[in-house]
């Protein structure tokens, strides 16, 4: 724990440097001792202010409190980064914990696998090995996204809707031909424009 102070009209006490010290301790035994911490007193007028920041993981924490008492602003401004800490930890600790969605390989291990022997007797059998697949297969999510740029707001013959979605780059394009009937141009994977026209 590498621990930085600055005084700012205030001259740091050993008292105060313990008590800081003995504050941040605890935080050891939630992040280890990777984490680096700064600490401004800062005396005004009357006023007491400590501003505590610690970083862990490239995460700020900071805890700034106000008093008549430098020690009981130093005490305040710790029990505000203890609370943070712990709520970043059980935060992250939960983020980390979730499962991960699995994906089925072939490669199953040996004691999912069931051995079998197929023949028409005992001495023609031959061993198969018998695989269990998942139940359920794995579905993904669909992302509805509106797109004004695949829709021709003119009247436009064939040719002018396939040159349209050319230049547009759009696998799908719907326009209107010029009788008013509405159309759907569908480019196929083999890159060839499918013509659909709907009743």
């Amino acid at each position: 724990m590498n621990v930085e102070y600055t005084g700012r009209q205030y001259e740091v006490t050993p008292a105060v440097r313990k008590q800081v010290e003995h504050g941040l301790g605890k935080l050891e035994k939630l992040f280890g001792s990777t984490f680096d911490s700064h600490v401004i007193l800062t005396l005004e007028k009357h006023r007491h202010i400590a501003e505590i920041t610690i970083k862990v993981r490239n995460h700020p924490i900071v805890g700034i409190a106000e008093s008549t008492d430098m020690s009981v602003a130093v005490g305040e401004a710790l029990d505000k980064i203890d609370r943070q800490a712990i709520k970043y930890k059980t935060r992250w600790r939960s983020k980390k914990r979730h499962a991960r969605k699995t994906q089925w390989s072939p490669a199953l291990p040996k004691q999912q696998a069931q051995q079998m022997a197929v023949g028409s007797n005992v001495a023609t059998a031959v061993p198969v090995v018998v695989h269990s697949f998942p139940a359920v297969a794995k579905l993904t999510e669909t992302h509805v996204v509106k797109s004004a740029d695949s829709v021709a707001m003119r009247p436009m013959t064939l040719e002018e809707a396939v040159k349209e979605a050319e230049f547009r780059d759009r696998d799908v394009f719907v326009f209107r031909d010029p009788e008013g009937r509405v159309k759907v141009l569908h480019r196929k994977k083999d890159g060839k424009m499918e013509l659909i026209e709907a009743p």
